[in-house]
């Protein structure tokens, strides 16, 4: 039984970008394998959140497509306690230089994100339900949703890295 679950954000359209993120290449791999290798070190299960990606377990949105990085989040809590995990480290597609000590740099009391990444978090598994009405409600941002349920906000220095346009990759 997995104790924490990693939970790859990918399913959004990427408009500002102008191609298949997941694709785009950072130090000549994938954004999606950087993601994929700094989660994967510290959690017990992956998943692709979103989109269908061959070679990893992948699951679609929850309730639907079209929900945001919300739709991503809430069907890997769900997936996350299915499995009988406890929380779920999640990150979205275009974050590449996720530290691989990011688990226990959120560890502490209830959730956590990341200070201006609110994508990059850990999340305690019984907040599905929470989520749930949330997104019910028509909640959609994910900054709302933390604040709902508390979540800590954990400052990085330098701040991490996010890719919404081609001009954000060295």
């Amino acid at each position: 039984m997995p104790e924490r679950l990693g939970a790859i954000l990918a399913g959004g359209r990427a408009r500002r970008f102008g191609a298949d993120k997941a694709h785009a290449l950072y130090e000549g791999e994938r954004l999606l394998d950087h993601v994929a290798r700094a989660l994967s070190a510290q959690c017990d299960a992956l998943v692709v959140c979103g989109r269908e990606e061959p070679g990893f377990t992948c699951i679609p949105d929850r309730p639907a497509a079209g929900f945001g990085p919300l739709g991503g989040l809430n069907a890997a809590l769900h997936h996350a306690a299915e499995l009988g995990a406890s929380h779920v480290l999640s990150a979205g597609v275009d974050v590449p230089d996720l530290p691989h000590d990011l688990a226990v740099r959120l560890a502490g009391e209830g959730p956590a994100i990341v200070e201006s990444q609110p994508v990059v978090g850990l999340w305690p598994v019984g907040l599905a339900s929470n989520l749930d009405g949330f997104l019910d409600d028509g909640g959609r941002a994910l900054y709302a949703f933390a604040e709902r349920v508390c979540a800590r906000s954990v400052p990085f220095r330098p701040p991490l890295m996010n890719v919404n346009r081609p001009s954000d990759l060295p």
